[in-house]
């Protein structure tokens, strides 16, 4: 054990790499996708640092080009998850008693491997051909984020650690202790950010806990090579398990143990709410109350006002709503337009949304690629076949879709009259993005509206140069979003910067990328040193004469 309060380094933010024509970085990534794409890889199942094959399998295919294979995965049964949390509770023993110091050491090299070797261009291309993210898209995601992940979640520890009572008496000292919980921790990835997959076992690892990573089917290619990074940094066996497998068969037998600690979640609101109730009902099984931290749906807005810049707000709303396909649980969904600069707004949106090339994530000419599976092709296509036959709303760009190579479906844009029109309210997730256009002179009713349509509240945006109009905008839809832009689009939070997490439907709000989610993965315990022993019972008050 180190003598020493060692001081973690201060993170930045990981820069992004441009992949210019010409730049060595593109150059790199251009081989990696190569490679990976003309290699097909078989994945296993990793419980205390062993490779695991069933026989029960899946593919890993390329979502723009669904007849492309990457690899085939395999996938757990009952027995591989009871395993998984046999050999989590057996590396729990040292793992939660190793010095913070050496814990962290570990994910510093993690990041510094991710962001300096070839594992950032292997991830990126990992990410690329697996979900269909251009390379921006990949970069500040699977790259960057993943890094920032991994360095302030260190940083922000340390502050945990240091936290102590301000306190102590003469003949006293007065300290705070920081356990991991007692159980694992079962990590449930959703498809869309590889950085989250990351994260989401990490986060409560750097603490000293022990979990279980589920990543989603769609996205198990990317989240394999997540684990094969971990592995290469130093994690020891057992610390993170991976388990890929269809949710009932890994759910039911987690959720059903005794050291089940806590859920560390992104994904549907459904899902999540399902998931509490069954952790409410099953309380009497477990050691402690497991912490449920979940970061769900959204219905995320952008309110514009008569003053808005109509230029940056068509541009915002078009880089909102359909970066990444619209597959963020962050991305404008529903916008709010004043009559008086919809005209301007329109032709500028139409205009430059007919210029976006869709295709093959490789051709690097391509801003919108395909999204990630037959289901949501087909969820995303009834939204928009509604849309074309309704008699209160019109689609004034996009609308077509094709999955006959891969699952395209060009960016769209539907106005309506209707403010509670079928894709004004419900999650689509996709690159579907529906307009109202309000009366100028019903500015704050229009706010009230925008405030009570969803049950959601993740992100969003008013755009105004009237800073009245701005402040009247922000304290109406106070709740509304758990992370709030002004004149900016409702995505892109970074770690650090933007700690991300709403709250309503949309999750518990205990903000990725900040210590107040770490803190959720720690017990605290409070220690009183008493120096001057007490000798007698009796109180002065009891010398009465």
């Amino acid at each position: 054990m180190a003598n020493a309060n060692f001081k973690t380094p201060v993170p930045q933010n990981e820069p992004i790499r441009n992949y210019a024509p010409g730049s060595p970085e593109k150059k790199a990534l251009k081989a990696k996708l190569d490679e990976l794409s003309n290699n097909m890889i078989d994945i296993p199942i990793i419980i205390g640092g062993k490779e695991i094959r069933t026989g029960d399998t899946d593919k890993c295919v390329m979502p723009h080009n669904h007849q492309h294979q990457l690899g085939t995965y395999h996938k757990v049964s009952e027995k591989e998850v009871n395993a998984a949390i046999d050999s989590n509770m057996e590396a729990h023993k040292a793992w939660s008693r190793m010095d913070f110091s050496d814990r962290a050491a570990i994910f510093l090299k993690a990041a510094d491997l991710l962001a300096n070797t070839e594992w950032r261009y292997t991830i990126n291309a990992a990410t690329m051909l697996g979900q269909s993210k251009n390379p921006f898209q990949a970069e500040i995601d699977s790259a960057c984020e993943l890094v920032d992940f991994f360095r302030f979640n260190v940083h922000y520890a340390n502050q945990i650690y240091s936290e102590q009572p301000m306190y102590s008496p003469v003949g006293q000292w007065n300290r705070l202790e920081y356990r991991s919980l007692e159980g694992f921790i079962f990590a449930v990835a959703p498809f869309n950010f590889t950085s989250i997959t990351g994260n989401l076992p990490t986060a409560p690892a750097i603490m000293g806990n022990v979990a279980l990573l589920k990543p989603a089917s769609s996205s198990v290619y990317s989240a394999y090579y997540i684990m094969k990074l971990l592995e290469a940094a130093g994690l020891p066996a057992g610390v993170i398990n991976f388990i890929p497998g269809s949710g009932s068969k890994v759910g039911n037998p987690v959720m059903d143990s005794e050291h089940f600690g806590g859920i560390h979640f992104t994904g549907s609101t459904p899902v999540f709410q399902n998931m509490w109730k069954v952790a409410a009902n099953n309380l009497p099984k477990y050691k402690s109350y497991p912490r449920l931290v979940g970061e769900t749906g959204g219905k995320d807005f952008v309110f514009a006002h008569s003053s808005a810049d109509v230029i940056s707000l068509g541009a915002s709303l078009i880089r909102g709503a359909f970066e990444y396909q619209g597959q963020k649980c962050s991305a404008a969904s529903r916008a709010y337009i004043p009559k008086s600069i919809w005209g301007q707004l329109k032709e500028y949106m139409v205009e430059e949304i007919k210029t976006i090339k869709m295709g093959d994530p490789t051709d690097f000419t391509n801003f919108f690629n395909a999204v990630i599976d037959k289901g949501a092709f087909e969820t995303i296509t009834e939204y928009i076949d509604h849309a074309k036959n309704a008699s209160d709303a019109e689609i004034i760009v996009g609308g077509n879709y094709d999955s006959s190579v891969g699952y395209f479906v060009e960016p769209t844009v539907i106005v309506t009259t209707n403010p509670k029109f079928k894709s004004m309210e419900e999650e689509i997730f996709g690159p579907v993005l529906t307009l109202y256009v309000y009366d100028d002179n019903k500015f704050e009713e229009t706010l009230t509206l925008c405030d009570e349509t969803s049950p959601y509240a993740l992100t969003g945006a008013i755009f105004a140069n009237d800073k009245f109009a701005v402040d009247i905008a922000s304290k109406a839809l106070l709740h509304s979003a758990g992370n709030f832009y002004i004149n900016d689009k409702p995505t892109g939070a970074v770690v650090g910067q933007q700690p991300f997490g709403g709250a309503r439907g949309s999750g518990t709000n205990d903000k990725a990328g900040s210590h107040l989610n770490l803190i959720r993965w720690v017990s605290a315990r409070t220690i009183k040193e008493n120096f001057i022993p007490l000798r007698d019972y009796r109180y002065p008050f009891l010398q009465e004469k």
